[in-house]
């Protein structure tokens, strides 16, 4: 397992570019199956879960080249509607195959997702919704069987908000017979981004960006292509490792609008922000932290997945502050390799109280997950002497080659492979 080697107390400084959004591409991945022929997918990041993707894909019968970012998929010759525990166990969002494949193929036998090493995530909102449009499904044996001769168009009123299922559903309905209405509807800009995919395929939607999405069901799609969205999580990912460093630096290739939330608290927090279109600079040269406490919320709020983070910012910040998570309650697996590195953090249930300290101190820690291996990386960066951080395979998942974008800004980072530990 690899592992980064950091040498912290760089201030970061110069311009990067941020890459197509992970959660984008792995909703926009399965939408392919929703046709027969060669679909394109432009900005598609290189990273372990679009490979995880790619794989679950092929198994279906899906034929893919992936190069320079540009991602073909043909779906010509579908040979399988089963996707297997070996593949799905890998990714939560591998369980997006089951809209379109039983809205396209009548049926479908898709294995109960996994992913995180944190937290229930249930995923019935996708099969009440599938159920309320016609589908014959059942649990047997860790996998979920569904069948329809074709989805019918229904109203869907999602208790809580989902992304997940916004998606499985919106794909599904895209074939359905008549009118499905989805109430309630996740406002993320990667359900927005698949929705435009899926008119370019001859889908009929209407009420994109709003929370009720009105999809009337067509007979057939076509192939189409499109480009993914920016990810505005690395963006902010990185912003905050300028912020720590008290540097400064400039991203590139990215949808400010997106990030409304992570921009303004980064200015409560004394950063300096310019922001143009398509670019977002920040100045932290001359700045202390100033503590700012953060609630997550779903879309347009400030993001589950830059929480992680913000965590890590604060612990450098003049005062206390306080995070809570109210989309994932137990999501603080980061706050015991934080203090590791000399960071005073209490966790009381879905919130952590942060007093923030003078300094961090390099040492070994240990990654849980994904956004918690990014807000080590980030402490790394800003502490005293070397850190390494373990088991990074957990951050190739989601940031492309962040090292190399870091190493760009001036941090002193190292991958060392097949690290023994």
């Amino acid at each position: 397992m690899d592992k980064f080697v950091i040498r912290g107390g760089k201030k970061l400084s110069g311009q990067v570019e941020i890459s197509g959004a992970k959660n984008a591409s792995l909703a926009l991945m399965p939408a392919s199956l929703l046709v027969s022929g060669n679909s394109k997918l432009y900005n598609t990041p290189e990273l372990n879960d679009v490979y995880t993707m790619t794989k679950l894909l092929n198994h279906l019968g899906v034929k893919t080249n992936f190069e320079n970012h540009v991602l073909e998929l043909d779906s010509s010759n579908i040979i399988s509607q089963d996707a297997p525990y070996e593949h799905v166990k890998k990714m939560r969002a591998s369980v997006y195959v089951l809209g379109p494949l039983i809205t396209k193929y009548g049926t479908a036998r898709v294995s109960l997702p996994g992913g995180c090493a944190w937290g229930p995530r249930p995923i019935n909102l996708h099969l009440e919704g599938l159920k309320k449009m016609g589908a014959d499904i059942e649990l047997n044996e860790g996998y979920i069987i569904a069948k329809a001769k074709r989805l019918k168009g229904a109203r869907i009123n999602f208790d809580v908000s989902s992304v997940g299922a916004t998606g499985n559903i919106l794909m599904a309905a895209a074939l359905a017979k008549g009118t499905t209405i989805i109430n309630n509807a996740a406002l993320e800009p990667e359900i927005s981004n698949l929705a435009e995919f899926l008119i370019k395929m001859g889908a009929r939607i209407n009420g994109i960006n709003t929370s009720t999405l009105e999809i009337e069901g067509v007979d057939e799609l076509h192939t189409a292509e499109i480009d993914t969205i920016p990810d505005r999580i690395e963006a902010g990912t990185i912003l905050i490792a300028g912020a720590l460093t008290h540097g400064n630096i400039t991203i590139k290739n990215i949808s400010n609008q997106h990030m409304n939330s992570v921009l303004s608290k980064l200015e409560d927090s004394g950063c300096n922000l310019n922001i143009n279109n398509g670019l977002v600079s920040l100045g932290a040269a001359y700045n202390s932290i100033k503590s700012s406490d953060i609630t997550t919320a779903i879309y347009p709020g400030f993001p589950t997945d830059m929480q992680a983070q913000w965590t890590a910012y604060m612990a450098l910040a003049e005062g206390t502050s306080t995070v809570t998570d109210t989309i994932y309650l137990d999501r603080f697996k980061h706050v015991p390799e934080l203090v590791r590195l000399g960071a005073n953090i209490t966790v009381n249930e879905n919130s952590a109280v942060i007093k923030g300290v003078k300094k961090l101190t390099g040492a070994k820690v240990m990654s849980t997950d994904l956004r918690a291996s990014a807000s080590l990386v980030l402490a790394g960066l800003a502490a005293e002497g070397t850190t390494e951080v373990l088991r990074v395979y957990h951050l190739d998942r989601g940031y492309q080659k962040i090292e190399k974008k870091l190493l760009a800004l001036g941090a002193d980072i190292e991958r060392v492979e097949g690290s023994e530990y």
